[in-house]
């Protein structure tokens, strides 16, 4: 991971591990203009994350079992929302 947004891409891949959200929540929360901070891109990139349409035809944001190992592997525990 790029050092100089390691912290906001485990802080995205952590926040989406919770709950599955919506995939304009995410864009709202996390889409960014900075050509030098792509943490969506990034994220989705290094298969961490992913953007699932659902029956509805609602896009879903789900953390992958590499999202999960990363964040194991950075002492971030995730606890699911209920």
């Amino acid at each position: 991971m790029a050092a100089e947004h390691e912290a906001l891409i485990l802080d995205l891949v952590e926040w989406v591990a919770r709950k599955s959200r919506p995939y304009a929540e995410v864009m709202e929360a996390w889409r960014t203009s900075c050509p030098r901070l792509p943490v969506w891109e990034d994220a989705v990139d290094r298969g961490l994350v992913e953007r699932r349409a659902q029956g509805t035809g609602e896009a879903m944001v789900s953390v992958t079992a590499a999202g999960l190992d990363c964040l194991a592997r950075n002492g971030r525990a995730v606890r699911k929302a209920g």
